[in-house]
């Protein structure tokens, strides 16, 4: 697809979310004639929309965004999170009008090579960590897309010897039609299943990320998980793997020491990244930073020193002995386990949240066996992980019935003895009593810093 076929052409843009803004600038500058879908209203987009309305862009807002249907544009793109099963986006197929992403778009056009990282969880601290590490050796890198900035508005920095480090989503990779120089996959589970319609569509999506490689690219996979692992012969790429439990050709940890290719990199103790989890996530950048050219002390220099993002297992603070830990980010029963194993100290869990189509039996497991002393229980899901830790017979204290964040912090600062740990891993999404994760991370992390 070139530049010059959107001057002048009518275009949809379905979803005014960061890619969906980053997409109506790229397309105003090729002189596109642009029209925005959401279900929002001018004031929940706020300045976006001000700025684009000047800018001559039409809008179709509100619950009836779609009553008209999609059919007379030129081209369409949707935003992440639009499925591409609407009626609306079918029949417009259907009349054979392309219907495309910004993804797609900056795979079609990005001059440079891609990294693309995915898996259920783990995808933005991978990211993050190898355009550190490249950083490091002296690449000319990006960090962009879903963590970093925005893809197409990167491109006029971007030259062949580039490399860029994008995060990406199931729902970015359901329809891409290229993939990475360098593909990343991190473990795979059940998720988004309010989006996807089953398990099997979540995991065909996510395998975009190596289907369309060819035999010079790179394909990074997870030794330790079978969705990933299988990746191997769906590419044409050179596979290489990594691993927290066993020698593999590639990055590994044996004896709580990481290597690479057998060189050793370092001590599993010596890492700021707390939780075994994240021994994956560090083994993953490590052999993708190494695969793009980064040399062994660059690599060192960076993972010991790395630290994390924000609302991962994040450690906000201590306070009379005791440590709080945002894990926000934490919107799996797999991912709120993965952070309990992090800790043998006594824990105050607050989990719960909004439903996602979980299934909370193996946390309910993990709680009961776990350090977990005391558990708040907050949202919709609230009931649904207590019924699976009193099944798998939790003996711990329950707290629930609280009905905002200062009421959350306050209970668990009561309950959690010196020494201890209080963890905000919720297990769910957040939206019955939170904007977002990063909204219920921030009031977390707000009420917490006030105890200090």
């Amino acid at each position: 697809m070139k530049k010059q076929d959107f001057s002048g052409k009518k275009i949809a843009v379905l979803g005014l979310g960061m890619e969906g803004q980053d997409l109506c600038q790229f397309l105003l500058k090729e002189k596109a004639k642009l029209t925005v879908f959401d279900q929002k209203s001018p004031a929940e987009l706020g300045k976006a929309y001000q700025v684009l309305k000047r800018e001559g862009v039409s809008f179709r807002l509100g619950s009836g965004y779609l009553q008209d249907g999609l059919l007379g544009f030129d081209f369409i793109f949707r935003s992440p999170g639009v499925k591409l099963s609407l009626p609306e986006i079918v029949e417009a197929k259907k009349a054979g009008i392309p219907v495309s992403s910004a993804t797609k778009l900056f795979f079609d056009l990005c001059p440079g090579r891609i990294i693309g990282v995915t898996g259920t969880k783990g995808k933005g601290t991978t990211a993050t960590l190898i355009s550190h590490i490249l950083k490091e050796a002296g690449k000319d890198v990006y960090l962009a897309g879903n963590i970093g900035q925005p893809m197409l508005a990167l491109l006029p920095q971007l030259k062949p010897t580039s490399w860029v480090v994008l995060e990406l989503s199931s729902f970015q990779l359901i329809d891409l039609e290229k993939s990475p120089r360098l593909a990343v996959v991190l473990f795979i589970t059940s998720e988004h299943l309010d989006w996807h319609k089953d398990k099997e569509e979540y995991i065909r999506a996510k395998s975009n990320i190596v289907r369309h490689q060819k035999k010079a690219d790179f394909a990074v996979l997870n030794a330790d998980n079978e969705n990933s692992s299988s990746f191997a012969s769906l590419t044409k790429a050179r596979v290489s793997y990594f691993s927290r439990q066993k020698k593999v050709d590639g990055c590994y940890v044996e004896e709580r020491k990481i290597f690479l290719a057998d060189q050793l990199v370092g001590e599993t103790s010596d890492l700021q990244l707390r939780g075994e989890h994240n021994w994956e996530n560090v083994c993953a950048a490590v052999l993708a930073s190494s695969l793009a050219g980064a040399d062994l002390g660059s690599i060192k220099k960076t993972v010991f020193s790395f630290s994390g993002l924000e609302h991962r297992l994040e450690l906000v603070g201590e306070a009379k002995g005791v440590r709080y830990y945002n894990d926000s980010f934490s919107t799996t029963p797999e991912t709120a386990i993965a952070a309990i194993r992090s800790f043998q100290e006594p824990v105050v869990l607050i989990a719960g949240g909004s439903e996602k189509g979980s299934d909370y039996t193996e946390l309910g497991k993990e709680i009961s066996r776990s350090s977990v002393k005391t558990l708040i229980l907050i949202g919709e899901m609230a009931e649904r992980i207590k019924e699976a830790c009193q099944k798998a017979g939790f003996k711990g204290k329950w707290v629930a019935d609280l009905k905002n964040m200062e009421e959350i912090v306050d209970s668990a600062s009561q309950e959690v003895g010196e020494g201890g740990v209080v963890l905000l891993s919720p297990a769910c999404a957040s939206f019955d009593m939170f904007e977002n994760y990063k909204d219920r991370g921030r009031q977390f992390k707000e009420h917490v810093q006030a105890l200090f």
